[in-house]
């Protein structure tokens, strides 16, 4: 179930050696180089993570990053989920390369909000700490830090630390909360297995809710697989929402399949691609302008790549500005409209810039094509289809009209046409005047199709699911009308079947063994001779064993028995001449008393009392008083 707690996530950046890990370690008690090498040689080489309980209660995820430039890949796969950044920057040696390269790497991602720790600060004197702090205040001047807190700390005499916490604290009650409408998506940053449980993924949980049974598909791979358990800072989980820390326990996926830059995503959201086109920024200081072909390493998410630079529109990005590029790579990566990411040269390895995926499957274009030039603008710029597409995107099962130019802050004519072009291109579709986006009709459907075959599987006599049923297993974020247009949809492209009551699948009949078919058949005749004095459903159970109930659903879906209370069944042939007495009796003689229905069909009270209420419920009969009379 949803609720008001924020997920967020605190990264450290800085320099080699300048104390981050310590720094953790302190404020939490995690040591978070896990890594033997990492240990013995007192350099964190790979992304570690921790957490920590706030003041306000509150328990935020902290990814700590390698600060040297050999591993500055690995921080990048850390920083791609960042919320809150804690630059730490160590008093005895002050602004150093790397500090200023994480930075620049931080401002590209677009994060919002920091504070600085000055480490180390039992290591020298008050005057020395003020000209490494004004040092400090200079290089962050020009950057999202620019108004951050300073904290002076010591992770080895806890100086500092529970001033630390409390701004960060405080950081987080400003902090923006990652949707967790739409579909969900993991950058996997580690992949290792565990003895009794298999393959392990974890990552930041960037967008949407991720549930215990959800099927996934793994990109770029295509693997398909289903969530068999989750952790959040080590307690296992039934849900986790857009901003955990989470680890995911797959079913039927082998370690070896798997790596750092996978994501995962539901059937049918997203497509890996070789090619994308984006927006770059070049920074100031890169050693040299972005020009055509250039051979780059791409950070996106959790992933790295390799491939060229298509500069469209012009010959070069120079230094400190803005274009239109096509990135063309040596392999697939996964990404959305709106990521972002930051490009480094192949070398020597300094990053060059970084910018935002305008479109995340482009196809290969000639660089100087005004046209694309154009639209990729417009994209740039927020067109009117790809914000519509944006917000139905956000809400696996859609909305109708006035929702969208709610969300979207679009006029209704302009909603109303980017629909129709959206509708046009199949990808939007519409039922009942409410609209879904292709993609995530595409994958709340897979889903659906998934809980159907595994229902079936379970329950191989029932002929469907109860609808309600299926709906609640996706939570409440499946709205009722949302789901029943997806219903709608599926039973119209014959993919499934719906009744008032359950859903299947439209390949599924259901099955007995020769055994279960003998037990049927011994059950209805003898419910069919016992007439208005059947044996209760428990007594049935205690004779035939426990696969009577759900033989006895069985029949009472197919119409052979008909349930009048939990406990009490009558054949359906036999509340059929039930009935018929019933209502010749009363056509004769205008009322009936229970004791007079009692010798009418020859049973006692224990069943003809719930045979007068179950024809009061099917208005049958009406109660007046001691009496009953024809409905009708």
């Amino acid at each position: 179930m949803m609720n008001n707690v924020k997920h967020l996530i605190l990264g450290t950046a800085g320099h080699v050696d300048h104390g981050k890990t310590t720094l953790i370690k302190a404020m939490t008690g995690i040591n978070t180089d896990r890594l033997k090498e990492e240990q013995e040689r007192g350099l964190t080489i790979d992304i570690g993570f921790a957490h920590l309980r706030l003041p306000s209660g509150r328990i935020i995820g902290i990814v700590d990053v390698p600060g040297h430039e050999k591993f500055l890949k690995n921080m990048l796969a850390g920083a791609s989920g960042v919320d809150i950044a804690l630059l730490v920057v160590a008093a005895d040696e002050g602004v150093m390369p790397q500090t200023r390269e994480h930075l620049e790497i931080l401002d590209l991602l677009e994060t919002r909000q920091g504070v600085i720790a000055l480490t180390k600060c039992d290591l020298v004197d008050d005057e020395w700490l003020d000209i490494v702090e004004e040092d400090v205040r200079n290089a962050i001047k020009t950057t999202f830090l620019k108004d951050a807190r300073i904290v002076r700390v010591s992770g080895t005499t806890g100086e500092g630390l529970a001033d630390l916490i409390t701004e960060i604290d405080r950081l987080t009650e400003t902090a923006k909360q990652r949707s967790s409408e739409g579909p969900f998506r993991l950058p996997v940053d580690r992949v290792f297995t565990m003895t009794g449980f298999g393959t392990i993924v974890t990552g930041t949980l960037v967008s949407g809710t991720l549930r215990v049974g959800d099927p996934v598909t793994i990109l770029p791979q295509g693997l398909q697989s289903r969530v068999r358990g989750l952790q959040v800072h080590g307690k296992k989980q039934e849900l986790v929402e857009a901003g955990s820390r989470t680890a995911v326990n797959l079913v039927g996926i082998e370690v070896a399949e798997l790596e750092r830059g996978n994501v995962l995503v539901p059937p049918g959201y997203l497509q890996a691609s070789t090619t994308l086109d984006a927006s770059v920024t070049v920074l100031p200081d890169s050693p040299k302008p972005l020009s055509n072909r250039t051979r780059i390493r791409l950070h996106i998410g959790t992933a790295e790549a390799i491939g060229r630079t298509l500069i469209l529109g012009r010959e070069e990005i120079v230094q400190g500005t803005k274009g239109l590029v096509q990135l063309r790579l040596e392999k697939p990566v996964v990404a959305a409209r709106g990521d972002r990411f930051v490009l480094r040269f192949y070398s020597p390895t300094k990053t060059l810039g970084g910018g935002i995926v305008l479109d995340p499957t482009a196809s290969r274009h000639r660089r100087n094509d005004p046209s694309i030039v154009e639209r990729l603008q417009r994209t740039l710029q927020g067109n009117p289809d790809d914000i519509v597409l944006d917000v139905l995107a956000a809400s696996e099962t859609g909305l109708i009209k006035p929702e969208i130019i709610r969300k979207s802050g679009l006029s209704e004519q302009e909603v109303t046409s980017a629909l129709k072009r959206l509708a046009n291109e199949s990808r939007v579709v519409e039922h009942g005047g409410r609209w879904l986006a292709q993609i995530a009709y595409d994958g709340i459907a897979a889903r659906i199709r998934t809980a159907l075959d595994a229902y079936h599987s379970a329950n191989p006599m029932r002929s469907g699911m109860p609808k309600e049923e299926l709906r609640a297993h996706f939570g409440s974020r499946m709205d009722p009308k949302g789901f029943q247009a997806v219903i709608a949809l599926m039973a119209a492209s014959g993919e499934i079947v719906a009744s008032e009551n359950t859903v299947r699948l439209s390949s599924h009949t259901p099955k007995l063994d020769e055994r279960q078919q003998n037990i049927l058949s011994s059950i209805s005749t003898e419910m069919l001779n016992a007439g208005v004095n059947p044996p209760l459903v428990g007594e049935l159970v205690q004779k035939y064993g426990p696969e009577t109930r759900e033989i006895l659903s069985f029949l009472v879906e197919r119409g052979e028995l008909v349930k009048v209370t939990p406990d009490l069944l009558f054949h359906s042939r036999v509340i059929r001449q039930t009935e018929e007495a019933l209502r010749r009796y009363l056509q004769a003689n205008g009322r009936m008393t229970v004791a007079q229905f009692r010798d009418l069909v020859g049973s006692s009270r224990k069943y003809v009392v719930p045979l007068l209420e179950y024809f009061d419920a099917k208005r049958v009969t009406r109660r007046v008083g001691d009496f009953r009379i024809l409905a009708g």
